[in-house]
């Protein structure tokens, strides 16, 4: 045979020459994971190969056009050698296992792997060629670098319509339902008639929703009195308000209601007090629900019962007159007028709303940015959101420079850390990117970049579930690296704005699925988009079963 011919010893005084059948390699070919590309050699010493005295040093050398990598040396010794190298039976033979990782480089997408020996015999040199044992790298994961991520952007909170409410308490004397002077000039009562002109006056700003009013009777006594108490003190409550109403001529309906005997109130009251006993009394309340035989087991409890009389009671002999009502903000259109005539008179949510929201082009946007960034120094988002232009228009420069202001400013805020750790990833520092992206959580791209990291760090599985739902070519990337082209294929067919980067993915995925058709129609059209995607068709392992096609194509 003609292996075991190379392998046979050129004389029985020096070494032979190794073969490639002397070498199993995994994966074959290489492939780029994480950035790295690594390496199994399973190597055999046939018998009567290590002489007794011998020596070797094998090192698996990865050859490019430019340069090399050289991966970690293992030794290996004959019987009478002492050192500290794997003994090798002279008679017998053996065999080993190297592992070797390189840093991946683009050239080494064309390389070749090699085992590369350093022997000797005694104090005699001896050359053993070096054996070509491997070939290529599948560089598809490094197709990340060509894909775009998107940025995080600071949001608003601008709610052009807020809910609001004004309550005021009136409270009455024991079995009674007179309004006491005293009770209509409490601070309450004044801040809600003062919330009511203002709703009146100002119809553009202010939306009264209704107007409630709710009286109660303390749960003491009969409950036939305290529901025609409860009922009265509603009805002299409401009489208040429509004449309040009437004064400042508003129209507005009243929604009222009266509850005999306020055993929700006692309880939340007496949960918040300090009363001895309170969790006896609490404990009444859930066991007995009658009314008239919750009154009498507290009632008997004669210590903590004058307590209740003067510190609990008194509070719930009360109306409630509650005003719901609306803020109602600037509209999209005044908004942006407010911008053009003084963006001074805009809030920080308003004006990045505006930008965020209203904007239709990027200079525009940069505009408004820039206004907010110098009017609110203190609040990060408008340099974050001008960081994120930057990034999607590839000016990173400038990105970095804002993102370094904003994270002067707010250097916790998660939008900056999401966006520093895609600078960090698209620079290739992975390490990096990783801390920052660990204080990006809550930003509205975490996941996206969190998926990109993974993809970097060769983590393809967990990649696709962190880009799932999302159509971007690092998505469709992960789901083919992860070998679910399925998902990939429909991804990449829901991308928005797809790119030569979109087809060329198209094209690996028909590869992978045997589909020559769209093979050649996606890397024609990629080519098309991207003219220097030729030379990395050519050389790209994905395509070797189909190098007549690609040769058409690139040629």
């Amino acid at each position: 045979m003609a292996s075991a011919s190379m392998l046979m010893l050129s004389s029985c005084s020096k070494l032979g020459k190794l073969g490639a059948d002397n070498f199993n390699v995994t994966p074959t070919p290489l492939e780029a994971v994480g950035g790295q590309v690594p390496v199994t050699i399973n190597g055999t010493f046939p018998t009567k190969y290590m002489k007794k005295k011998a020596q070797v040093t094998v090192t698996p050398v990865l050859k490019y056009e430019g340069g090399e990598a050289v991966g970690q040396s293992a030794t290996f010794q004959g019987e009478k050698v002492e050192g500290n190298g794997t003994t090798i039976q002279y008679k017998v033979g053996g065999t080993y296992t190297m592992k070797a990782n390189f840093a991946y480089v683009d050239p080494m997408i064309k390389s070749d792997l090699y085992a590369r020996f350093d022997a000797k015999k005694g104090k005699k040199t001896v050359k053993i060629p070096e054996v070509k044992i491997g070939y290529g790298v599948v560089a598809t994961s490094q197709l990340l670098s060509r894909c775009d991520i998107t940025a995080a952007t600071a949001p608003d909170a601008y709610q052009r319509i807020i809910a609001e409410k004004q309550e005021a308490n009136i409270k009455f004397l024991i079995n009674q339902a007179v309004l006491r002077a005293s009770e209509l000039k409490s601070v309450s009562v004044k801040d809600l008639g003062k919330i009511l002109r203002e709703i009146n006056d100002n119809s553009e700003t202010r939306a009264l929703t209704n107007i409630e009013v709710s009286a109660y009777a303390s749960p003491d006594g009969k409950y036939s009195f305290n529901e025609k108490l409860a009922e009265k003190r509603q009805n002299v409550s409401s009489g208040y308000l429509k004449k309040e109403l009437k004064k400042i001529k508003m129209d507005a309906d009243i929604d009222t209601k009266f509850t005999a005997e306020d055993w929700e109130g006692f309880k939340e009251l007496v949960g918040k007090s300090n009363l001895q006993d309170k969790d006896v009394i609490l404990r009444v309340l859930s066991m007995y629900k009658d009314p008239e035989e919750r009154e009498r087991q507290i009632s008997n409890m004669s210590e903590v019962y004058t307590d209740i009389k003067h510190s609990i009671l008194p509070e719930l002999r009360r109306a409630r007159l509650i005003v719901n009502y609306e803020i109602i903000g600037r509209s999209d259109a005044q908004i942006v007028e407010q911008f053009a005539a003084d963006p001074s008179k805009l809030s920080v949510e308003e004006m990045i709303y505006g930008a965020n929201k209203l904007v239709k082009d990027d200079a525009t946007r940069q505009k408004w940015n820039e206004a907010i960034a110098k009017q609110y120094p203190s609040d990060y988002r408008a340099l974050n959101n001008m960081a994120q232009q930057a990034i999607s228009k590839g000016d990173m420069a400038a990105a970095q420079n804002y993102l370094k202001q904003a994270a002067q400013v707010s250097k916790n805020a998660s939008e900056v850390n999401t966006n520093l750790a895609l600078m960090a990833l698209k620079g290739g520092d992975v390490a990096k990117a990783e801390t920052y992206l660990a204080q990006g959580s809550g930003s509205n791209t975490f996941k996206e970049v969190m998926g990109n990291l993974n993809i970097a760090k060769g983590n393809y599985t967990q990649a696709a579930s962190d880009l799932a739902g999302v159509n971007t070519n690092s998505a469709a990337l992960a789901q083919i690296l992860a070998k679910d082209y399925t998902s990939a294929k429909s991804t990449l067919a829901n991308i928005k704005n797809a790119d030569a980067i979109t087809s060329y993915l198209q094209a690996v995925l028909a590869a992978r699925t045997d589909d020559a058709s769209t093979l050649a129609s996606s890397l024609q059209r990629a080519v098309q988009q991207d003219a220097t995607l030729a030379t990395r068709a050519a050389n790209d392992l994905e395509f070797a079963k189909y190098a007549s096609v690609i040769k058409n194509i690139v040629k």
